[in-house]
């Protein structure tokens, strides 16, 4: 598994300098995730799936660094685990997925297959958590996102509170 001077370098050579995003550019705002969910105490796989959480692009930000199909360059780069959940976060269909994430146990649509799946409770609160991280940035950097989502974004964790770190919901949720 790759330094994080190594995944920079990738992110770089990706493009993800040079694409604007609320803060900055899409680097920065990764870095920024990364530091929220280290502050938060998560651990090294969730981290690292934090900072590189839009590789293969989002339903919400639909430019990706790499293909889908070149998913083996990332995993080398940050291990499988971490290469996984990036693809999870990714690949998470939002309107069929988020009304489910206080589900006992969450069903999730691909958006890129189209397949449904139920991925282990670990890997939802890993997402859950990288979700967190990712909106609060994007609400703590654009004051119309925030004033147009929040109160939509808190209702989603509110339902996956308990999905949640501590930290997170306090974040979140006060």
């Amino acid at each position: 598994m790759a330094g994080d001077d190594e995944i920079l370098r990738f992110l770089r050579s990706h493009g993800a300098e040079d694409i604007e995003h609320p803060g900055g550019t899409l680097l920065e705002h990764l870095v920024r995730v990364a530091g929220t969910l280290a502050a938060w105490g998560a651990d090294g796989d969730v981290r690292l799936a934090g900072l590189c959480h839009a590789t293969y692009g989002t339903d919400g930000f639909g430019t990706a660094l790499l293909e889908v199909g070149r998913r083996a360059e990332l995993r080398q780069l940050i291990g499988a685990r971490a290469e996984n959940l990036v693809y999870l976060y990714g690949s998470l269909d939002r309107a069929a997925t988020y009304p489910r994430l206080g589900d006992a146990t969450v069903l999730v649509r691909d958006r890129f297959t189209g397949l449904e799946l139920t991925p282990s409770e670990e890997d939802i609160r890993a997402v859950v958590e990288i979700t967190a991280a990712n909106e609060l940035d994007v609400v703590e950097h654009n004051a119309e996102l925030a004033r147009r989502y929040g109160a939509q974004l808190r209702g989603l964790f509110e339902r996956a509170r308990a999905r949640l770190s501590e930290p997170a919901r306090r974040a979140w949720l006060g």
